[in-house]
């Protein structure tokens, strides 16, 4: 049988891809046939200028949630907010400046959440950079490392306080399918030691995500705060901005059968408000709504525990929640 020809294969591939893709999106749980009012309720999205996290917002604003927006850009921040109240007709929008990969930024900005607000009922952990470009931050952190999962660890613990005394409570980690491909190694979070590949970095922290999730469950166990993890899927964001042209150029042509943004922010949407996660945590859920079996790794105990650990000391948490 002949071969088929270079030329033929890279036609093939993006075919195949696109396929996939679209195999992938499935039939997911709908948001507007979701009753859940969320009057006199607070929530947090981080991330939530743009993309998945802008949708989230959205959605718990429309819930009528006082809808607290945590992001890094004053402007884009600004503008979200004033899109979001429009659509809405929500006042309680409000903009928090916070940068997830500083951690001196998340202490000022959880010190204004528990100076001003009452309660907190959803928290959804959403920001996150792709891993490109490396870079170490003033505190000694590898960047990616910190704004998706180190900033998210210190965020969680500091908010815990009023998370409990509002239960029951939900906490919602963004992680993604991609976690599967990721390690642990806490060298990661300072860049001691440094993953290679385009991708490695942010496959890594979507792994530690569910490793915390899985262990921030067990110690949260009787409190009446869940916490679960999820993953998006393959969605079309401003995530890619960093990437070579070749993987943009295959993203741009594989767009239309990849999520929007509105759809991808749907599982993170069923964790946070839906009746059927009520009760459940220490969970992973799929994009389509599933709960699903995360990576091996994801399900080793004692690494949840190392990890966390280790995140305890670089992030100078000394009494964070005990089992």
């Amino acid at each position: 049988m002949e071969l088929p020809s270079a030329g033929t294969c890279w036609f093939l591939l993006p075919l195949l891809l696109a396929l996939l893709l679209w195999a992938m999106r499935g039939r997911t749980w709908d948001p507007r046939k979701c009753p859940t009012d969320l009057t006199g309720k607070t929530v947090i999205v981080t991330g939530a200028n743009s993309g998945i996290g802008k949708c989230v917002a959205l959605d718990l604003a429309r819930r009528n949630a006082r809808t607290i927006l945590a992001c890094r850009n004053r402007e884009r921040g600004q503008a979200a907010v004033e899109e979001i109240r429009a659509a809405t007709g929500n006042p309680a929008v409000l903009l928090r400046l916070v940068d997830t990969s500083s951690l001196a930024s998340v202490r000022a900005f959880a010190r204004e959440v528990l100076r001003e607000e009452k309660r907190l009922d959803v928290l959804v952990n959403n920001a996150g950079l792709t891993g490109l470009p490396f870079a170490v931050t003033p505190e000694g952190l590898e960047q990616t490392f910190a704004t998706n999962y180190l900033g998210p660890f210190l965020l969680t613990n500091l908010l815990l306080g009023l998370l409990k005394a509002s239960a029951p409570a939900r906490i919602v980690n963004v992680s993604s399918f991609r976690h599967s491909a990721g390690t642990a190694d806490v060298r990661y979070l300072t860049g001691q030691e440094r993953l290679r590949g385009f991708d490695a970095a942010y496959n890594s922290t979507k792994l530690m995500n569910v490793l915390f999730t899985a262990e921030l469950a067990r110690r949260l166990h009787g409190t009446g705060v869940t916490a679960n993890a999820l993953s998006p899927g393959v969605v079309s964001t401003g995530i890619m901005r960093h990437f070579g042209w070749p993987a943009r150029t295959l993203f741009t042509l594989l767009r239309p059968f990849i999520k929007s943004a509105e759809q991808g922010a749907v599982s993170t949407i069923y964790c946070a408000v839906s009746e059927e996660v009520s009760g459940i945590t220490g969970k992973y859920f799929d994009s389509a709504c599933g709960l699903a079996l995360p990576a091996a790794p994801a399900r080793d105990a004692g690494l949840a525990r190392k990890l966390w650990e280790e995140s305890e000391r670089l992030t100078g948490l000394t009494d964070g929640p005990r089992h």
